[in-house]
C-alpha cells in the first residue's frame, strides 16, 4: 500500500475514465473510485471491469475504492473484483455493525492470501452514515480490525435521521464530536470528515474544513477538484505553527531533563498536555514533508 496523508479523500465516478485520470492527476491524497452512489445501477457490474483497468495503470497516488454497501447484492462481489496488489484501499459505506466489519474483514484477508499478499495490506475505511451506525460506532473501533481510520458521511446520516443538512451544519456537531471521541476510545486515528456539497459556496466550504479540524478531524472528503486546495490548507498545520510548536517541544524538553515538568515559552503556559499537542503538530509536518507534502 502507498504512503500516504489524509488531508482529502477525492471522489470521482469509477465509470468515467477521463473524469478518472484528471482526479489522479490532482493534489489530494487519495483518490476514491467510487462503485456506490455515482454509478447506476444498470452500470455498476460493468463497472468493476473499467475500476481493475484502472488500477492496474502507473500511478503515484493511493487509490481506494468505494464499493457498495453490505446490505446490497453487490458488495460481496466489488470486494472480490476490486482486491489485489494494486489496490491502497477500500471504502466501506453504511457500516453498522462489529458483525458486519468481521464479515467483511474476513473476506479481504482471504482475497489477500489468494492474491500472495500479506494479510492486512489494504485497508479498510468505513463509512458512518447511519443511527444504526453511529449507535454502535464505540463497538466497532475497539473490534480488533485493521481499520486505522473512520469517515462520517452527512448525506445518508442526515437522511436517515430526518434531519436538515444546513449549509452552515451546526447540526452536525453531537455526531462529529462522538466520531472523535470515539476514535480516541478505540485508539484509533482522528477520522476524515463528511463531503460538503455546496461546490460553488466557498466561504461555507472553508467553515465546513475549519470547523471538523478543530473538533480533532484528520481531512476531509471531496466531491470536486476545487474543494482539494483549501481541504489541504486547512487541515495542513502552518509554517508559524509548527514553528511555534518546535519550540514549545524543545523547551520543554530541555526542562524535563532538570527535573522540571511545567514552564512558560514567551509568556504561554507549558505542561505535559500542550506539549503534546505540539508533538502531534511536529509529527504531522515530518509526515507530510516525507510525503513531498509541505
Amino acid at each position: 500500500m502507498r504512503d500516504h496523508a489524509n488531508r482529502t479523500y477525492l471522489f470521482t465516478p469509477g465509470n468515467h475514465p477521463r473524469r478518472v485520470e484528471k482526479a489522479l492527476s490532482l493534489d489530494a491524497d487519495v483518490v476514491i473510485l467510487d462503485l456506490e452512489d455515482a454509478v447506476a445501477v444498470a452500470e455498476k457490474i460493468a463497472t468493476r471491469d473499467i475500476v481493475r483497468e484502472i488500477l492496474a495503470k502507473p500511478r503515484d497516488v493511493a487509490v481506494f475504492v468505494r464499493v457498495n454497501a453490505y446490505d446490497t447484492t453487490f458488495c460481496y462481489g466489488d470486494i472480490c473484483a476490486v482486491v489485489g496488489p494494486d489496490l491502497d484501499g477500500i471504502m466501506l459505506p453504511k457500516l453498522e455493525s462489529v458483525e458486519d466489519l468481521k464479515s467483511v474483514e474476513w473476506l479481504i484477508a482471504n482475497l489477500e492470501r489468494k492474491h500472495g499478499m500479506d494479510v492486512g495490506a489494504i485497508d479498510l475505511l468505513p463509512i458512518i452514515e447511519t443511527a444504526k451506525g453511529a449507535a454502535n460506532i464505540r463497538d466497532m473501533v475497539q473490534a480488533g480490525s485493521r481499520v486505522k481510520r473512520f469517515a462520517f458521511g452527512a448525506g445518508d446520516y442526515t437522511r436517515d435521521l430526518g434531519m436538515d443538512w444546513s449549509m452552515g451544519e451546526s447540526e452536525l456537531l453531537p455526531i462529529r464530536s462522538e466520531m472523535v471521541l470515539a476514535s480516541r476510545l478505540g485508539g484509533l486515528e482522528p477520522p476524515i470528515d463528511t463531503v460538503f456539497i455546496h461546490i460553488k459556496e466557498h466561504e461555507a466550504f472553508a467553515t465546513s474544513c475549519e470547523t471538523p479540524r478543530a473538533l480533532g478531524f484528520q481531512g476531509k472528503l471531496c466531491i470536486h477538484p476545487d474543494q482539494i486546495g483549501p481541504a489541504n490548507a486547512a487541515f495542513t498545520p502552518t509554517k508559524d505553527s509548527v514553528a511555534w510548536s518546535e519550540k514549545i517541544v524543545a523547551a520543554f524538553d530541555e526542562a524535563e531533563k532538570a527535573g522540571v515538568a511545567s514552564i512558560q515559552v514567551d509568556g504561554y503556559f507549558v505542561d505535559y498536555p500542550i506539549v503534546e499537542i505540539a508533538r502531534r503538530t511536529v509529527a504531522l509536518a515530518n509526515t507530510l514533508k516525507s510525503l513531498g507534502k509541505l
